[in-house]
């Protein structure tokens, strides 16, 4: 809006014998009555900031009477203020052919040709206006600047072709803010950023080339491909799509366009069984995935970090420390596979480990709370291990199902039954064993208590006993009020 504004004031600024029409409005000239009334329109509509409403009007008042060399200026304005160079120039070059000593014209075209980078035609603009006008401030200032600019270029150039890419880049940082429509520069400095390993700006240059040359495919394909090794598979297959629509047969663009849609696709799946838990299926789709780009660094510690999340969740220990320790050994401190690795630990009962994985991605990121709580946890399992684990006391594992866990308590209640056993010392020890076995079956089969438990808590600790918590739901007891009873309790 303050382009709009600006190129406004400076219409309504000129001179009045600027705006003065080369013909005569009468009553019986209805035409020319028209083209009055939209160039009122336009200007009313361009104060306004309505480009598009201006711009219909001025097309309309340059239909009406093409010979009036206002009508095209005012429509440039326009199409400068909407960002159509392009557009105006032919309306600029119409208005000097029709009016050569209207000034104000050629400066503005001179302006538009040195943002271009047309540099010789934007000097003979300026020195034009400067012969008219000696005093005249801006064609004076950009003419010292065309000279400055045509020096940088040919240095920026020389030192791009001489593999010095710095020097390159900082010289051509200023011809480059002079000279923004000048796609060249653009597409050096894009290269330059590229040899240094800086995608991101590079992406930057040469985004706006597919703005600045028509029917870019070679600037979306590279944008494309720049998104693509950033790990951006998303927007890489945007900008691909943009190719395939200035050239659905585009020779480097449609093969490419087939993998990264493939591995978008691959990628979304994973991410769908990670969501419904499926994790067996999420690793046979990264697999895929890795099938699909075994190569980019980006691509492929990606599925790897999923193959080591998707089978920690599954408790394929062996395999989730493989990829896991694959994916560590790429990036160090990537959190969530520290995280994830430190999971595969605690099902494996590697307290410590577990606790040092925790203990590594909190030093990374302070706020990160998967790690906070699961440090919390391995810290309590730890502890909890070192007094009695109900799952080691039935032997069973802590994924075991609830009929597994019957069965072994079964088992080992048959075992342990005191009344096989004669002496005073090992009924003793029986009536023990045969306490924690029952123990281990009232936790692990009741939902609740097992999930605290697997938490790190142990429902039965002596401690939450003195506030009133009784190891036997209902006063249960193996032995009854009176001797010993032998039941099995589902």
């Amino acid at each position: 809006m303050r382009e709009v504004w600006s190129l406004y004031r400076f219409i309504t600024s000129l001179p009045l014998f600027y705006f003065a029409l080369d013909f005569q409005i009468d009553g019986s000239d209805a035409s020319a009555q028209d083209v009055e009334q939209h160039l009122e329109m336009g200007k009313k509509m361009l104060a306004q900031g309505a480009l598009a409403d201006a711009l219909s009007h001025f097309h309309a008042a340059v239909d009406g009477d093409p010979s009036n060399y206002m009508t095209y200026f005012r429509r440039a304005t326009v199409y400068l203020a909407m960002g159509k160079s392009k557009s105006a120039l032919p309306d600029l070059k119409k208005v000097i052919e029709l009016r050569p000593d209207f000034h104000a014209a050629k400066l503005q075209r001179g302006g538009v040709l040195l943002k271009q980078g047309k540099l010789d035609e934007a000097k003979k603009d300026f020195d034009d206006v400067l012969l008219a006008d000696p005093g005249n401030a801006g064609a004076k200032n950009n003419l010292d600047n065309i000279e400055a600019v045509k020096l940088m270029i040919k240095e920026g150039k020389e030192a791009y072709e001489n593999n010095d890419f710095q020097h390159a880049i900082d010289t051509l940082h200023t011809p480059i803010d002079l000279c923004p429509w000048y796609a060249e520069l653009r597409e050096i400095r894009a290269e330059c950023y590229i040899a240094q390993g800086d995608l991101f700006k590079a992406t930057s240059d040469i985004r706006t080339t597919t703005k600045l040359i028509n029917d870019n495919t070679d600037g979306y394909y590279k944008l494309s491909k720049l998104h693509y090794d950033m790990g951006e598979a998303d927007e890489s297959l945007i900008q691909i799509r943009e190719c395939l629509k200035l050239d659905p047969d585009h020779k480097a663009c449609f093969p490419f366009y087939k993998k990264v849609k493939k591995l978008v696709k691959q990628m979304d799946s994973i991410q769908n069984f990670k969501n419904e838990q499926r994790w067996d299926d999420c690793t046979s789709k990264a697999k895929s995935m890795l099938q699909t780009e075994p190569d980019a660094f980006h691509y492929v510690m990606r599925a790897k970090s999923h193959m080591c999340h998707c089978e920690s969740k599954a408790e394929h220990i062996k395999e989730a420390f493989e990829h896991c320790n694959e994916v560590l050994g790429m990036d160090e401190n990537n959190i969530e596979t520290l995280c994830d690795r430190a999971e595969v630990y605690l099902v494996n009962e590697q307290y410590d480990e577990a606790i040092n994985d925790y203990e590594k991605a909190i030093d990374v990121d302070n706020n990160n709370n998967r790690a906070k709580e699961g440090l919390e946890r391995a810290k309590k399992l730890l502890k909890q291990s070192q007094k009695r684990d109900y799952y080691k006391i039935l032997g069973v594992k802590r994924n075991a199902r609830k009929k597994e866990i019957i069965k072994a308590y079964r088992k080992l209640a048959m075992e342990w039954h005191p009344d096989k056993f004669e002496s005073e010392e090992e009924k003793k020890k029986a009536e023990k064993k045969f306490m924690d076995i029952a123990s281990a079956k009232e936790v692990l089969t009741d939902p609740e208590k097992r999930q605290k438990f697997d938490n790190g808590e142990d429902p039965l600790d002596a401690e939450e006993q003195a506030q009133g918590n009784n190891p036997f739901h209902q006063g249960f007891n193996p032995f009854g009020g009176g001797g010993f009873s032998f039941k099995f309790h589902y």
